[in-house]
């Protein structure tokens, strides 16, 4: 033991320092005040493209957010360089409260959900009429899938100079769902582009379709030149459609009408994150019919009651049986 005699001062005493640091800890976050509102347009890798005002930046995700996600479509706070010039890198602090959530998992028993793009109020669902043939039944997952994430639908049947499009618009006439009917040629005149804009104008409409279906290039005929996206070609042995959108991107129409969302072609759309409950509120000539219904009822089992509001006339048969082939398809895989 060290003695310092009769007497020690200050000198004599040497005060280690504390080896965890002499601040103590807190769970306090800073509150980033000072936060400029972003616009996601796409995410490569961590790397996150925002819209700032009237530029692009380059922004990554601050630790904080911990395993928060941030995704196309996200309105966020953002702190850093803003001024997107190269080199520079901001970080996103805030994710803005989401009006909707479009999400679909890779398949119906993978319990994992992905984001496809947030804050949309429409979903434009792209099949073609042939090259490739249509999949009505990826469609009707598409449906359930904007039913249950609160987004209106939109048909848009393209190549109708391959294939009428009678057959396919009768079987969903009883869902209501708008719908529009493009040709190739007029992709490239315009007149379709115009048409489709119009069902846009003023909303952010996220585009899902099977690869092939030529979704990327009505996409570029709707959105500024300087903004196209790379389009690939089907294969004529498999009628598959080559992945040439990999990511996610939101591209602005002309005049500040609205916003597009193109997304990656899928061949299959996961519905395990569905509530089936959810899906019968887009039927809502239904909906008082289902109040009579057994607390378990799936809507598909004998003594539903459904059945009886349908015969005292409350409501179309068809639409009873496109609820019913809706809440199938969740049931069963894509390619059954």
């Amino acid at each position: 033991m060290r003695r310092y005699g009769k007497n020690p001062d200050e000198d004599d005493i040497r005060v280690r320092p504390n080896r965890k640091g002499n601040r103590p800890r807190t769970n306090i976050r800073p509150k980033h005040e000072d936060a400029v509102e972003g616009f996601v347009l796409t995410v490569d890798r961590g790397r996150l493209t925002c819209l700032v005002e009237d530029r692009q930046i380059h922004a990554m995700k601050a630790r904080e957010l911990g395993r928060k996600g941030v995704v196309v479509g996200d309105r966020v706070g953002i702190v850093g360089d803003l001024t997107g010039d190269k080199d520079t890198l901001a970080r996103i602090v805030r994710v803005e409260p989401r009006s909707s959530v479009l999400r679909r998992t890779a398949d119906d028993d993978d319990p994992f959900e992905r984001i496809v793009v947030a804050n949309a109020d429409q979903l434009a669902i792209v099949t073609a009429l042939a090259d490739p043939e249509p999949r009505p039944r990826l469609i009707d997952r598409c449906l359930v899938a904007a039913y249950d994430a609160g987004l209106d639908p939109l048909l848009v049947l393209t190549k109708s100079d391959l294939t009428p499009a009678d057959h396919l618009l009768e079987t969903y006439a009883p869902l209501g769902v708008p719908y529009v009917v493009t040709r190739r040629d007029e992709l490239v005149d315009g007149n379709a582009a115009d048409r489709v804009r119009e069902l846009l104008d003023g909303r952010i409409t996220a585009f899902v379709g099977h690869s092939g279906v030529g979704k990327t290039t009505l996409v570029n005929a709707l959105v500024p030149p300087e903004r196209r996206r790379a389009i690939g070609v089907v294969n004529a042995v498999t009628g598959r459609g080559r992945h040439t959108t990999t990511s996610a991107l939101a591209l602005p129409l002309p005049g500040d009408r609205g916003w597009v969302i193109d997304t990656p072609g899928v061949r299959s759309f996961g519905l395990h994150h569905v509530d089936p409950s959810r899906v019968i509120l887009a039927f809502p000539d239904l909906l008082p019919g289902a109040e009579g219904c057994a607390r378990a009822c799936g809507h598909v089992e004998d003594g539903c009651a459904l059945d009886q509001w349908v015969t005292d006339g409350h409501a179309d048969p068809s639409r009873l049986y496109s609820l019913r082939r809706l809440l199938a398809s969740r049931e069963r895989r894509e390619g059954d």
